[in-house]
């Protein structure tokens, strides 16, 4: 059984409808996917209705953006929480909005120096979608600044640069116990993906381990070898749930559905932590 437990529909910054992604990952063979959109449900109720005509589980999800108390960015995974929970629900309300005006920041001073403006960056974003870097690289494509998106971001979005704007994110150790509170499944994303930036400490995993967090995506590509010894020891020490994951993005990221996966075993036990939403269309093994 193939499961896939990271994916981004055009809901947040992927480029593919939410039945779309469902459809696509259908396609590539996966018996399961998660929709795990930055800081965003509301890719669900497609993602689902598409699930159970194509017949492919589907495990509901979100990608929050949150902080340690050092400062390093950590995106954590949230499976299987309510949607509605009131105290997850306001923080990750608080980012939504805190992106918008960071990236409007950041088109100001893009605007500066490349044919970009605000109107050009929201035609790259579906409705509803909160914009961000990846549909600003996107404009900056289709004004002819960049080849790709990849190359946005390593040219021109890079956290160097001088057009990079922060934005507020929840502290990671809050963030996973708002997550346990909502009856989700936290489960810590590409944790040691040093290529991305700074990378948390010993401290921060230990902190986060006695909030509550249940897992660690372990297989990812970002991940690398090094730091994935080092993380299958923290799981076995603490009996965490070990993930494999493309996070795909459509064609905003060369990443492949399947190309890390998660056992069936490891996927039970997301299913049975996880008490505030419920998987859709599931084989009939689970």
């Amino acid at each position: 059984m193939r499961i896939d437990l990271h994916a981004h529909s055009h809901v947040s910054d992927g480029t593919e409808p939410p039945a779309v992604l469902v459809a696509s990952a259908k396609a590539a063979g996966l018996d399961v996917v998660a929709l795990t959109d930055h800081d965003q449900t509301a890719g669900w109720q497609a993602a689902g209705e598409a699930a159970l005509a194509l017949g492919i589980g589907l495990i509901p999800g979100m990608e929050i953006s949150c902080r340690s108390g050092a400062g390093v960015s950590v995106h954590l995974l949230s499976y299987l929480h309510d949607p509605h929970h009131p105290g997850l629900l306001e923080e990750i309300d608080k980012a939504r909005n805190a992106r918008i005006i960071r990236a409007r920041r950041m088109v100001e001073l893009l605007a500066e120096d490349y044919p970009v403006d605000w109107d050009l960056i929201a035609r790259h974003a579906a409705p509803g979608a909160t914009i961000g870097r990846p549909h600003i690289a996107d404009a900056l494509v289709t004004a002819g600044v960049v080849q790709t998106r990849t190359e946005a971001f390593s040219q021109v979005l890079t956290t160097r640069s001088r057009y990079y704007v922060g934005h507020y994110a929840v502290d990671a150790v809050k963030a996973v116990k708002l997550v346990r509170d909502a009856g989700g499944v936290p489960v810590f994303a590409h944790p040691v993906a040093s290529a991305r930036g700074r990378v948390v400490g010993q401290d921060t995993f230990e902190q986060m381990i006695e909030a509550g967090l249940l897992g660690l995506e372990i297989n990812h590509r970002d991940n690398p070898e090094e730091g994935r010894q080092y993380l299958r020891a923290l799981a076995k020490e603490h009996d965490l749930i070990v993930t494999g994951s493309s996070d795909y993005h459509g064609t905003g990221k060369p990443n492949t559905f399947g190309e890390n996966t998660t056992s069936v075993e490891m996927l039970k036990r997301i299913i049975a932590a996880g008490t505030g939403s419920s998987p859709m269309g599931m084989p009939e093994s689970f």
